[in-house]
């Protein structure tokens, strides 16, 4: 099979495309307006063609057909991909890229009622890590896994809620500011990925070692690659949950790790004297 064969889109999105066109271009836009160092923009490039090829490929076709591409796939939409674009900080730069008159409608909906409830909740720091979990797992339960190969609505619903889920853990996690304004503490954010990680290698460890068939939908679709048994499969796709996704969040630990040493560096990690006088301020008004 020749390059532009597995590059054809197994089922052609137009919305997709528009999304990632859209997203291109605004960080285009923006890197004129900020300076921002090549190793941000290799990070944001590296995670944009990791979802494409994820989603938009003939990789897409084998993900419904092994259930270890179907892992794999997963694994860069929901950790490899987000991770890499969330590493890039491109949040100032895509806002740059934006005509003045939308940056200005985004910055009144942010302060409208709807506007801070919507960013709290997308950045709450118990219901966003909880969901990043419930969204793997969730979606591994055999049944749950046999519908959503089986209807579209829910195979694209799958796919599109972990990578949403992934944009919004990583944000918390990858997040370079000290606390406030950030919404996780620079130690909450190394700790994070480790509770994260224990129940996502639990499961690939339980999926890895069962000796029957969990996901006999793939035997239904016609798996892709010949002579691959289905306990083979399901091994492989055990392991990549069990140890590679692992390793990511392991990376995201690292990052954060770096983040807390580079604001200790800097003096910028609040100590027991400024968190007294907040809660002084705090009371003050109230009494």
């Amino acid at each position: 099979m020749i390059v532009i064969d597995w590059l054809t889109p197994w089922e052609f999105s137009p919305a997709l495309l528009l999304m990632f066109f859209a997203g291109c271009w605004l960080f285009l836009r923006g890197c004129r307006v900020h300076r921002v160092s090549f190793a941000r923009q290799l990070l944001f490039w590296l995670g944009v063609v990791f979802l494409y090829l994820s989603l938009h490929t003939r990789v897409d076709y084998y993900a419904e057909r092994m259930f270890f591409i179907h892992r794999l796939q997963h694994l860069v939409l929901h950790h490899l991909g987000p991770l890499l674009i969330m590493g890039a900080y491109p949040g100032q730069v895509l806002r740059a890229g934006l005509p003045m008159r939308w940056r200005l409608r985004l910055r009144d909906f942010r302060q409208t009622k709807t506007g801070r409830g919507l960013e709290a909740v997308l950045t709450n720091k118990i219901f966003v890590p909880v969901l990043f979990v419930v969204l793997v797992v969730g979606f591994l339960i055999p049944t749950v896994q046999f519908y959503s190969m089986l209807d579209w609505r829910l195979y694209r619903f799958m796919n599109w809620s972990v990578v949403i889920s992934g944009f919004m853990y990583w944000n918390l996690i990858l997040d370079r500011r000290p606390s406030p304004p950030a919404v996780l503490s620079p130690g909450g954010r190394i700790i994070s990925p480790v509770l994260t990680m224990v129940p996502q290698m639990v499961v690939g460890a339980i999926i890895t070692f069962t000796e029957y068939d969990l996901y006999p939908i793939f035997d239904l679709c016609g798996r892709a690659i010949p002579g691959m048994t289905a306990l083979t499969d399901q091994a492989i796709g055990g392991l990549t949950m069990w140890v590679l996704a692992g390793f990511v969040e392991v990376f995201g630990l690292l990052f954060a790790l770096a983040t807390l040493m580079r604001l200790s560096g800097k003096n910028r990690l609040p100590n027991k004297q400024d968190l007294l006088r907040r809660k002084q301020a705090v009371v003050a008004p109230i009494s």
